[in-house]
């Protein structure tokens, strides 16, 4: 019976789709947001007729679009206000006519706004949009405050998409003269910041040209709200209704979520029940550069039907109530993130655990997300720390529960400065941002006690003694997460590993007096070649992430392993971790089994999501260097590529020795140069050398002499590019083992 249904759902969604398709012919701009308005600034409020076209607006005044004042892209700017009440005027109110010769020839509209904070439009008095601010067909007092909401396209980010549906706009718009009115109102009477930056298009129905080209950023907004081939899907689908409701950054607003899942590797379809999840959440934009994307990155809470956190597990995951949705705009592989995320858990270490979904929002399609776990504090599924409460103000008490990061802080009280500047950038101010528990829920012990051992751990790093095996770095810092942090970041060479997303950890000194590195975080910029930092666009493999502060980034990291890595002992663990996980998860092989079980995962969803958002060919979201591949199959092999070119830079260049070598060398005082090597390879020692193999990297022979002197040239002129072993045994029998690289 499900058979017949869906295909009667899909028969029905094509006609949709088709008759969609069939009155659309191209988009056009009829507003854009540097147009000449009228603006009448808000310290009073406005006549009641001010929405309607027929109002007498010529006493207010004239101004380009884009009004406001703090983001230094405003091209009107809202003065400073007397009134001792508020410094700026908490709202402004903005008109501007549009000439429709023909209705007819309008099928769809769309309204894209880039506000700081809140706003309500209208066309002729009807409202088509509003985020923020009150309830549809409420009208706003002139000082009514609204939500907070990040403008994002002085950041280089996009608008907002508001779509007008055909109903809508048969019961607004008139043939000739027409009026779009906005409303915009800021989130408070002190606010740093206001902006208004509107854009209106319509999809024309034929070839006319009526308007004006659409922007160069313009994405056609996906009009279908279900895709023609979404009845169903391979992955879990995810369907979020917030009822009408517009999602901002900060507060959460109660929302639907169902979750579509059959773990028998069964069709999820659309019209199923929810099977994993059926419930209330809260939900808000995150992200910091994503959250100015189109596709949106969300964090949301599963709620009870009071409101309260409800703790349940999704997906095979652990049961939580914190959980994120992270989007793919800036990564069409879809897996940067996931693949950091999977070597670092073979590693040995926790990372969060994520799902690969589709979503459906408020019935319109979304594309791929990654659903998963948010980094915070979890006995045992998540970071495995104790739990710090606001009681724990003392002893062991206080020493532990910390998750804290470097990243964008979100102001005053919610970070600490560092006592040092990075070794690499002498003036540089580090700030670590409290994470968890998040800066208003610590009480000042706690913030005092986790700063001030930050600050001897940085002392004694800095100091003289930092290499001491018992009282330097090494009584502070986990080497062993340092290390698998250093290895994940550098082999994705990720921009953020070190500045931005980058966390620590601190149990409770009863548990452990040391911090770790990790979980890894944010890896959409990495595996690729970008145009940012000089290291960054090395199409040949080189370069290494952790000297980022060379670059003058922000926010500025603190230099620990520029300074770990003056310690042989930390260059070497990571040489030896580095190679013995070449023969396990950082083979080639390894990773490319991953990459290619993923891509088959997803390649019928990236389809639809390529439908939807048209990312394919273009460079969006990081600035990359490399010619983009038209075809998802052109990105995955343009992802391994890289791999493949970085390790092999890795393999050649990877900081310290191994232990075998430390000892190698210290025996005989014997030399193997130049490392690596082009033409000639000196072999020498202080005693006869008895023999030298030489092997490739499969252990097949290439070279077994007998010198019976001290010293001995190989060629390898024409030897391949690679990695090679040689095998020196001494006049007395010893037998000592290098790793060489052919370049």
């Amino acid at each position: 019976m499900k058979k017949h249904v869906v295909i009667l759902i899909f028969f029905q969604l094509t006609i949709f789709f088709s008759a969609i398709t069939q009155t659309i012919h191209h988009w056009e701009t009829a507003v854009f947001k540097d147009d000449s308005w009228k603006y009448f600034v808000g310290k009073s409020e406005p006549d009641t007729q001010w929405r309607q076209l027929n109002f007498d607006d010529s006493y207010w005044n004239s101004g380009q679009g884009g009004f406001g004042y703090g983001d230094n892209d405003d091209n009107t700017i809202i003065e400073q206000d007397a009134l001792p009440t508020y410094q700026y005027p908490p709202s402004v109110y903005l008109r501007i006519k549009i000439n429709i010769p023909d209705t007819s020839k309008i099928s769809y509209g769309v309204l894209q706004m880039d506000i700081d904070d809140a706003f309500v439009a209208y066309i002729n008095g009807n409202e088509i949009a509003r985020l923020g601010i009150g309830t549809k067909d409420d009208y706003p007092a002139f000082n009514q405050l609204g939500a907070n909401h990040e403008a994002t396209m002085y950041a280089g980010g996009s608008p907002e998409n508001f779509l007008i549906t055909k109903a809508t706009l048969r019961s607004c718009l008139k043939p000739g003269q027409n009026v779009l009115a906005i409303q915009v109102h800021n989130s408070s009477y002190t606010s740093s910041d206001m902006s208004s930056n509107a854009f209106l298009s319509f999809a024309i129905r034929d070839a006319s040209v009526i308007f004006r080209p659409t922007p160069f950023w313009f994405v056609e907004p996906d009009l279908s709200g279900i895709t023609p081939d979404f009845s169903s899907s391979n992955l879990p689908v995810i369907m979020i209704n917030t009822n009408g409701a517009a999602i901002i950054d900060e507060p959460k607003i109660p929302a639907d979520m169902k979750i579509i899942f059959h773990d028998d590797n069964s069709r999820n379809y659309l019209s199923d029940p929810a099977n994993v999840y059926d419930g209330k959440i809260g939900i808000e934009i995150r992200g910091a550069s994503s959250a100015g994307f189109p596709q949106k990155p969300y964090g949301l809470e599963t709620r009870d039907m009071t409101g309260a956190n409800l703790n349940v597990s999704l997906l095979g995951m652990p049961a939580d109530n914190d959980w994120v949705l992270l989007s793919n705009w800036n990564d069409k592989v879809y897996m940067r993130n996931t693949l950091a995320f999977e070597l670092f858990r073979k590693m040995g270490h926790y990372a969060p655990r994520m799902r690969h979904c589709e979503v459906v929002m408020n019935n319109e399609y979304q594309g791929i997300y990654l659903f998963g776990e948010k980094i915070k504090q979890g006995k045992p599924s998540r970071v495995n720390i104790a739990k710090l409460t606001m009681l724990d103000d003392s002893g062991d008490d206080v020493t532990g529960g910390y998750i804290f990061k470097t990243d964008y802080d979100d102001g005053y009280g919610t970070y600490w400065t560092s006592s040092y500047s990075p070794l690499n950038r002498p003036r540089g101010v580090v700030r670590f941002v409290y994470h968890v528990p998040k800066a208003t829920d610590l009480i000042d012990a706690q913030k005092e006690y986790i700063k001030n051992h930050v600050n001897t751990v940085e002392s004694v790093l800095y100091g003289t003694n930092f290499k001491d095996p018992v009282n330097g770095y090494r009584k502070y810092l986990d080497v062993s997460s340092f290390v698998d942090y250093f290895i994940i970041g550098e082999l994705s060479r990720n921009v953020d590993a070190y500045k931005k997303s980058r966390f620590f950890y601190k149990d409770k000194d009863s548990k452990d007096i040391k911090i770790y590195s990790g979980p890894v975080w944010d890896y959409d910029w990495a595996w690729k070649n970008m145009n940012d930092c000089y290291f960054l666009s090395n199409t040949s493999g080189s370069g290494w992430a952790y000297k980022i502060n060379e670059c003058n980034v922000s926010p500025v990291p603190p230099s620990w392993e520029v300074r770990m890595l003056q310690d042989p002992y930390f260059a070497n663990a990571i040489n030896d971790r580095y190679f013995s996980l070449r023969k396990t998860i950082l083979s080639q092989s390894f990773i490319n089994n991953y990459i290619d079980s993923v891509a088959n995962l997803l390649s019928e969803a990236q389809i639809r999501h390529e439908k939807k958002w048209k990312t394919l060919g273009k460079n969006v979201g990081a600035p990359e260097i490399d010619a983009q591949p038209t075809t998802f199959a052109g990105d995955i092999t343009k992802f391994k590529n890289w791999i493949t070119t970085r390790l092999a830079w890795l393999d050649a260049n990877m900081v310290g020795e191994s232990t075998a070598v430390t000892e190698l060398n210290a025996y005989a005082n014997l030399q193997v140069y130049p490392n690596p090597v082009q033409d000639k390879l000196n072999v020498k020692a202080d005693v006869n050398i008895k023999r030298i193999i030489l092997l490739n990297s499969l252990g097949q022979y290439i070279t077994d002499v007998h010198p019976a002197n001290s010293s001995h040239l190989i060629n390898t002129s024409n030897l391949p590019r690679g990695m090679y072993i040689i095998n020196v045994t001494l006049s007395d029998g010893h037998t000592l083992t290098r790793k060489i690289i052919k370049e």
